[in-house]
């Protein structure tokens, strides 16, 4: 039997949670996104139990045991018990009884392939016990091992049930699937024909899971999917996937980790702060990185000016823009921007120069400065 040997199996705070539960009787797995990165040696953030016991069983076994219960979710039958400061999330097997989007009416079930068909994808649909051996009511682990991201049942059903499945599709393509090989084509086409289903979709939703789509290590494949279905057109009417392989190629030869606001700059679309509801400082660096792909300050300039980051993905975002290399020079000039400060200050114009016509001055100075590579001194500037 295939057993999962992660740390966190055996860790003493979920070890309790799970004794807790298994008392009376009752069943816990482990499930979803723990196990499967658990199976492929890739991190695990969030730890998912499902039980049979009901939501006000699990508070009376984790309180009994000593436990924080908090419901979080107790009617979707969530609650989250908190050992040793570690929270596990707690929720009862379910069975859908209607379904209609995000608003499904579900019933608490005692059986693992009940919950099991609730889920989206095959390789989420894992489960393991306290001890690590994995439970697989739908064949699931063959399509992890082969990275085939694949809908469980029917595709169309199970996007219908909640429209942000289409995303996920992608997402977990681009993090999991096999890049060599295509989209799995029965989700591929009934994400394409439910593409309008998008638009019903909250934006900040929307925007947080495109957000970890482009922070895969190379989405370009599944973006360049969604272009053609076209779910890209929902997300970022406007937006180009044609250069985003280029960038990623930069991205992954100058060692620079993937970011999704500097992929969301090179795809460019139509009111992308609003449309995907970033934050104001996601918004200020988006426009911030897209204006200085046409801007026409130098590397230097932009890491004095913008500061070393900055710099660098403009460099980046030109270079995949125009399908051209990285400037040679790229750090040394980095560098040099960086640590640069400008020698003259607005007293040492005074009173000479006053108002408009001092910031003018100061101006000028400045651009002299920059174009001397910085070594214009004080009295040089000022001579």
């Amino acid at each position: 039997m295939t057993r999962i040997a992660a740390e966190w199996v055996t860790r003493p705070q979920t070890r309790r949670v799970m004794q807790a539960l298994g008392q009376g009787r009752h069943q816990a797995f482990f499930v979803g996104g723990c196990v499967r990165n658990a199976l492929i040696d890739a991190p695990v953030d969030d730890i998912d139990i499902s039980t049979d016991a009901r939501p006000e069983r699990v508070i009376e076994l984790a309180e009994a045991a000593k436990l924080k219960a908090v419901p979080t979710g107790i009617e979707h039958g969530t609650i989250t018990v908190v050992s040793g400061g570690i929270p596990h999330e707690v929720t009862t097997f379910r069975k859908d009884v209607e379904t209609f989007g995000r608003h499904a009416v579900v019933a608490f079930s005692t059986d693992i392939e009940d919950d099991a068909r609730r889920r989206d994808f095959t390789m989420n649909a894992l489960y393991a016990d306290a001890e690590g051996r994995l439970h697989d009511p739908l064949d699931g682990l063959p399509d992890l091992r082969a990275r085939h991201v694949r809908f469980i049942d029917d595709p169309e059903q199970r996007i219908r049930e909640d429209y942000l499945r289409i995303l996920r599709f992608f997402r977990f393509h681009a993090w999991y699937g096999d890049p060599a090989e295509g989209l799995n084509a029965e989700g591929l086409a009934a994400a394409a024909a439910l593409a309008d289903g998008l638009e019903t979709l909250s934006r900040e939703r929307v925007g947080a899971e495109t957000k970890k789509l482009l922070s895969a290590p190379d989405p370009s494949p599944a973006v360049a999917a969604m272009a053609q279905a076209p779910i890209l057109f929902h997300v970022l009417p406007g937006a180009d996937a044609e250069r985003l392989p280029v960038l990623v190629h930069l991205e992954q030869a100058a060692g620079v980790a993937p970011d999704p606001i500097r992929r969301l700059a090179l795809l460019g679309g139509q009111e992308i702060p609003d449309r995907l509801r970033l934050s104001k400082a996601e918004g200020k660096r988006l426009h911030l990185l897209r204006d200085g792909i046409g801007s026409e300050a130098g590397t230097a300039e932009l890491a004095y000016r913008q500061g070393p980051e900055a710099a660098r993905d403009i460099e980046l975002l030109r270079a995949a823009t125009f399908e051209a290399p990285l400037p040679a020079a790229l750090e040394d000039d980095i560098a040099a921007g960086a640590k640069a400060v400008f020698p003259v200050k607005a007293a040492d114009l005074m009173p000479r120069y006053h108002g408009p016509e001092l910031g003018r001055k100061l101006a000028e100075l400045e651009r002299r400065w920059i174009a001397s590579r910085f070594t214009l001194d004080r009295d040089a500037l000022l001579g």
